[in-house]
């Protein structure tokens, strides 16, 4: 489940540092995890079995990196509205995505905030937190102006 992005000035003329262009709240489920795994082929069990995670020293199940980061790129491909514009996009993992055995499952926030302008491009930090845990280090995208 996730929510619509909060989506601020789409005006890349308009924009000033500090702006932020979206927020948006994806909700991860051990459910999401398994189609995750299905559609990209990546079956580790420490995405789906309890015991294998804590063997290897994790806190318990997490979610696949390359969803995280795909969820994280989302506050700006949405906002953009054109994904053509994003020249790059690069982050590092900090911190696991938990996902514990509810129905409820975890939430991630994702924030998209501009931190650099100049003629030709924006650059936009991508601010990826579970609770108060950011699981992203530097995360931004550079989008082309024109």
């Amino acid at each position: 489940m996730s929510d619509q992005p909060s989506v601020g000035s789409t005006a890349l003329d308009d924009l000033e540092k500090g702006d932020v262009v979206a927020t948006v709240t994806e909700t991860f489920t051990r459910e999401r995890l398994v189609r995750y795994a299905a559609a990209s082929g990546d079956f580790n069990p420490i995405h789906w079995s309890d015991r294998i995670a804590t063997g290897v020293g994790l806190p318990g199940v997490i979610a696949h990196g390359m969803l995280t980061m795909g969820v994280a790129i989302r506050v700006v491909v949405d906002w953009l509205g054109d994904t053509e514009r994003l020249v790059s996009y690069q982050t590092r993992f900090a911190r696991p995505v938990v996902v514990p055995d509810t129905d409820d499952g975890v939430e991630v926030t994702v924030t998209g905030t501009v931190s650099a302008l100049d003629e030709q491009t924006v650059t936009v930090m991508i601010d990826c937190r579970c609770g108060d845990d950011k699981v992203l280090g530097a995360a931004r995208a550079v989008i082309r102006r024109g």
